[in-house]
């Protein structure tokens, strides 16, 4: 498998390339405006560019998804509820997507905002267990990413709760964790500036999976709140194409 991870700092934030090397077939997760610096690096992998995913509607920066995808062929991958006005390929929790030998399975994990997503990724050249998971603004190395877009902070806390507990923290303590974003970005308010982790060392010192109940959670993620990112009402319409 090829993998690499890009730290950005305008905005604070992390993108992916990863794929197949056997079979020249790569996905991008979360890229940032700069659409030509992933055909670069994608062309230097040796990988073709199958699939481009955004894990969620971005509202710190304008999202450079859907014009990497109309530059190189791929297919833009949104959860299936994200309220958007273009086309896209709909993903749902369990769906299971390939790049040669690398699988992708969707894991629907809303909170952060409703139509997020998470990617666990398997090299299958080497084991069919998942070897990593693509969090972004969910499970953040040292917190959770805050809530937003909810009609309430509780409901978006909730769901949140819901995505941790039920779904990524019930994946094995070896897998490792690449989130969306690390220390500096305003998406949470503990963030470590490393910017990689593993399921089991989070779940004993994340800040936000100390918490012992769903009320408990809901007083953490509702408290001491990140301001919202500048201009981010018109950066999310803009990445949902209106």
């Amino acid at each position: 498998m090829i993998f690499r991870q890009y730290l950005h700092e305008n905005p604070v934030a992390a993108s992916y390339l990863f794929g197949c090397g056997t079979e020249g077939q790569g996905a991008v997760v979360d890229p940032v405006d700069d659409v030509e610096f992933y055909v670069r690096e994608a062309e230097r992998a040796g990988l073709n560019i199958r699939y481009v995913f955004d894990t969620h509607l971005h509202a710190d920066h304008i999202s450079g998804g859907r014009r990497l995808a109309e530059r190189t062929g791929a297919s833009y991958v949104l959860h299936r509820s994200a309220d958007v006005r273009y086309t896209f390929h709909p993903v749902e929790d369990g769906d299971v997507l390939f790049t040669g030998n690398t699988r992708i399975q969707i894991i629907h994990t809303p909170g952060h905002t409703p139509e997020h997503i998470s990617l666990l990724v398997s090299d299958l050249r080497r084991a069919d267990a998942p070897w990593f998971v693509l969090t972004g603004h969910t499970l953040m190395v040292g917190d959770a990413g805050r809530t937003e877009l909810a009609s309430s902070l509780e409901e978006g806390a909730r769901d949140l709760y819901h995505s941790l507990f039920e779904k990524l923290m019930k994946l094995n303590d070896q897998i490792e964790v690449y989130p969306g974003a690390y220390s500096g970005s305003v998406c949470g308010r503990f963030l470590s500036g490393k910017p990689s982790s593993t399921i089991g060392f989070e779940r004993r010192f994340n800040v936000a999976l100390q918490a012992r109940s769903l009320d408990e959670f809901i007083a953490f993620m509702t408290q001491d709140i990140p301001p919202k990112p500048s201009d981010y009402e018109r950066i999310r319409l803009t990445n949902a194409g209106q």
